[in-house]
């Protein structure tokens, strides 16, 4: 994924790359499918063309600094490792992969290896068992996932009577804190479900490894205003539900972008034991689906509930969705995806949403 860095250095006044939040009033009101126009497929088409392209352009600047810096600095580079990067492991994972808190415990205090002896061979199984398992979870967590972030999507059912109190107090609050940089979080985006469960509110956050995920709840929470904002939340809504997730390494999550539309999370429970196989065919399968649909992002739950695979779209209207989803069936490698990737699952779901006014990715 683009660090969001590169967004802000896009130069052109029109570019839908990048929508820093407004500090200027918008209408405390909660979207409404009913607000989009039929028939303009045109003009979302248009600001997707500009966004893939922008997008492009920004990947080849980044190669070309890269390129530059590695030129000039390669001899600088200090070949000792520091306290953080003994910790992470080659793929930059953090406490959590299971690959890098091994390295700390090799040997138990009287020098041997753990888990060796009969007992605990019985309670543990045998050292092959271990390594198989150790081996399993390096492929989660190095295979599946890109390290550096980690995101949150949380979901807030809320009052119907309270929709519109609910809009102004979080559209205030959401994105005070992720402009502020000591809270080290971005929030990818927020929606109100319209088809499937509504007056449900979708957030995504985005932060730079679990270490960062710590930083920003212990950060936001001793913010001044925390507990008058947690105050008047838990009067508006029945539920709140949290999970974290990772990114899928084939499909980094969009930066900030205005194509407009309307957004539809499908939300997959797998059999336990084939997020691995489903990897393998949806990496197949979006080169073929990216041909004639827009994808937000996908990423996969590690706490939380498990087994969970969310996958974010974006479309001109609910017709144009139809059309969309046609397509892919006339594109080589589609077909087949469905078909190994079905008997995957074991409940899915899908929501419409539309995007809120503060929403980055809209």
């Amino acid at each position: 994924m683009l660090p969001r860095r590169f967004a802000a250095r896009m130069s052109s006044p029109s570019t839908t790359i990048f929508r820093p939040f407004s500090t200027t009033p918008w209408q405390q009101k909660a979207p409404a499918l009913a607000e989009i126009v039929p028939d303009q497929a045109h003009v979302f088409d248009a600001k997707q063309k500009e966004f893939r392209e922008n997008v492009a352009q920004m990947q080849r600047e980044k190669k070309e600094q890269e390129r530059q810096s590695q030129s000039t600095s390669s001899a600088a580079k200090s070949s000792a490792p520091s306290a953080t990067t003994e910790y992470l492991d080659a793929a930059g994972l953090g406490s959590l992969s299971l690959s890098a808190g091994e390295a700390q415990r090799k040997t138990d205090p009287d020098g041997k290896k753990p888990g060796t002896g009969r007992l605990s061979s019985f309670i543990y199984g045998t050292e092959e068992g271990r390594e198989m398992d150790r081996e399993i979870e390096r492929s989660f967590s190095q295979t599946l996932a890109r390290g550096k972030y980690v995101h949150s999507i949380v979901i807030h059912e809320v009052k119907p009577d309270k929709v519109d109190e609910y809009v102004e107090l979080v559209g205030n609050w959401y994105p005070k804190m992720a402009n502020m940089p000591e809270n080290k979080v971005h929030l990818v985006g927020s929606w109100r479900t319209e088809v499937g469960d509504c007056d449900q509110f979708v957030h995504i956050w985005e932060y730079q490894r679990y270490q960062g995920y710590h930083a920003s709840l212990h950060a936001i929470q001793n913010h001044p205003d925390f507990a008058e904002f947690d105050r008047k939340l838990k009067k508006l809504i029945t539920s709140k539900k949290t999970s974290l997730m990772q990114e899928f390494r084939f499909w980094p999550t969009s930066p900030p972008r205005k194509l407009g539309g309307v957004f539809e999370l499908r939300s997959y429970t797998l059999h336990p034991g084939n997020l691995l196989e489903w990897e393998t065919h949806w990496q197949k399968g979006l080169a073929a689906r990216r041909e004639v649909m827009e994808g937000v992002g996908a990423w996969f739950v590690q706490i939380g509930d498990l087994n969970v695979v969310h996958h974010l779209w974006q479309f001109a209207d609910l017709e144009e969705r139809r059309a969309r989803r046609e397509q892919s069936w006339s594109v080589p490698g589609w077909g087949e995806t469905v078909h190994k990737t079905v008997p995957l699952i074991q409940k899915m779901d899908s929501r419409i949403m539309m995007p809120m006014p503060w929403s980055a990715i809209g």
